[in-house]
């Protein structure tokens, strides 16, 4: 990974993981692929490793990204999907050639055209993203509480009322507001 840039916020669902490249939406943004060379990092570390990427598949990539991000937060609202970003997933969708592959050890695995196919690479997670909108997966599209967040994510927990896009960050950081919120209230309840 390259150095002076924020860390990845990893999560098991890829469609929903890449909109977190661009975290704290209604807060202070950080925009976690600021970089060609950065989409390239973050697509490795999903398995999808292209060798290079242009500034012009850093803006497919982005609008992609934002046009999952619109279309999973109107899922999780119950509202209709904005035709916009249902055609820009769908373009991509359609524009990438991966082929799924299954490994002697029985994981799929995704196999890129060539090493430099960032569209295919973006194809894989449109397609993701398809499958989790339509509701094809055991789980629910939500959003985090979090008011400087409100990430769409995917909640596959048993009881499905996760709250929180990512416990570490968001969750804690919400958490650990309300302590301090408390303590301001009752200061003798820290004795």
């Amino acid at each position: 990974m390259r150095t002076g840039f924020p860390d990845f916020r990893l999560g098991s669902v890829l469609a929903t993981s890449f909109t977190g490249t661009l975290s704290e939406r209604h807060g202070n943004a950080v925009e976690r692929i600021p970089t060609p060379h950065r989409l390239v990092d973050w697509l490795k570390v999903y398995d999808l490793a292209v060798a290079s990427c242009t500034s012009a598949q850093l803006e497919l990539a982005r609008e992609l990204r934002e046009s999952i991000h619109v279309a999973a937060t109107a899922a999780a609202l119950q509202q209709t999907l904005p035709a916009s970003a249902v055609q820009v997933i769908n373009d991509r969708s359609a524009q990438g050639r991966a082929a799924a592959v299954l490994t002697p050890e029985g994981e799929r695995r995704w196999r890129l055209s060539s090493a430099s196919c960032v569209e295919d690479a973006l194809g894989v997670i449109a397609a993701d993203a398809i499958s989790i909108i339509a509701g094809e997966r055991d789980g629910r599209l939500a959003l985090c509480a979090s008011p400087t967040c409100l990430a769409a994510f995917f909640d596959t927990s048993r009881s499905r009322t996760r709250r929180w896009c990512d416990m570490n960050t968001c969750g804690n950081r919400q958490k650990k507001a309300r302590f301090n919120a408390n303590q301001r209230k009752d200061p003798g309840s820290a004795e």
